[in-house]
């Protein structure tokens, strides 16, 4: 990934979990590094002391022109991410997810950026009956968040087609690790399990608690956004699966946690997911390296868990 040494890169959501993690590894590549972030969901500590911080909107389309002028590599991470706050907000996240989007793409057209790589999800594919999910699969979006992620990867797609803009679009599967936050009602099951475990409180159990995920460590994740930047077969508005390619119920999760647990009443998600990665490894030449067990291991350690 040497290509990246001295380029100039811009993150946005740099100060967010995913993006942060993004940040840190084209820092330790040499690359100088811009992070683009409005504080809804980032913390200024989690940037990297070596990148240049803009605290700005990204549907300010203009502000964006400006600051990824002379940019090769785009890293679109900002979002207003959770599935239910999509569902009790629509309007809002829409405006960020879709029209973020949108100016992040019309900017980097504009100041002639080589690439951006785009932030998707595994919820674009919604509630499918088979497993494991492969890209060639239509998607079926269940709520609002996932079909602004499916949007987003449209516009990107359009945006190589028709106005030459390399782009590709990483549709995320349940990432985890150090950074994610525990807060709030919208925190992943992962962060809720350690904040209830520190707080010596039940672990919550979502309906049955027979409902798997792929979890993916952040490391992998940021990877996989570096080898998407510089991979030459890809650029044309390509969605591809970035998940471990292993499933986990929450039940067998809580089992890793161990103590007391209540249920709450079930919600609308998908059922189950889990990733095809070939096409990961054929054109990034990518597959998670971190196993969950591992990746658990050190978060409960960091929790002093």
């Amino acid at each position: 990934m040497n290509d990246l040494k001295g380029e100039k890169v811009v993150v946005t959501g740099g100060a967010g979990f995913v993006g942060s993690h993004i940040v840190d590894l084209l820092v330790s590549e040499g690359a100088e590094v811009v992070v683009v972030d409005n504080m809804f969901a980032g913390k200024k500590e989690n940037v990297n002391s070596e990148a240049a911080l803009h605290m700005s909107d990204i549907r300010d389309t203009k502000a964006m022109a400006d600051i990824f002028k002379g940019a090769t590599f785009v890293f679109h991470e900002a979002a207003v991410p959770r599935v239910p706050y999509s569902i009790e907000h629509p309007e809002e996240t829409h405006d960020n997810n879709v029209n973020g989007t949108l100016s992040v793409l019309s900017a980097a057209k504009e100041t002639g950026v080589k690439r951006v790589v785009c932030a998707s999800s595994s919820s674009t594919y919604g509630d499918q009956d088979k497993m494991p999910l492969v890209e060639t699969m239509p998607p079926e979006p269940v709520h609002p968040y996932g079909l602004q992620k499916y949007v987003g990867e449209l516009y990107a797609k359009l945006y190589s087609d028709v106005y030459g803009l390399e782009t590709v679009s990483l549709r995320y599967f349940n990432v985890y690790g150090p950074r994610l936050d525990p807060e709030g009602d919208y925190a992943l099951v992962i962060g809720k399990f350690l904040k209830q475990r520190k707080e010596g409180k039940p672990l919550t159990i979502i309906g049955d608690g027979e409902q798997t995920r792929d979890f993916t460590h952040v490391s992998d994740v940021a990877r996989a956004n570096l080898l998407a930047a510089t991979s030459g077969k890809v650029g044309k508005g390509e969605a591809i699966n970035i998940g471990a390619g292993k499933s986990i119920s929450v039940n067998k999760l809580a089992d890793m946690f161990g103590g007391e647990r209540v249920t709450l009443p079930a919600r609308i998600e998908a059922r189950h997911t889990l990733s095809d990665t070939e096409k990961a490894k054929e054109l990034l030449g990518w597959e998670a390296e971190v196993s969950f067990e591992d990746g658990v291991a050190e978060l409960k350690k960091a929790f002093k868990l």
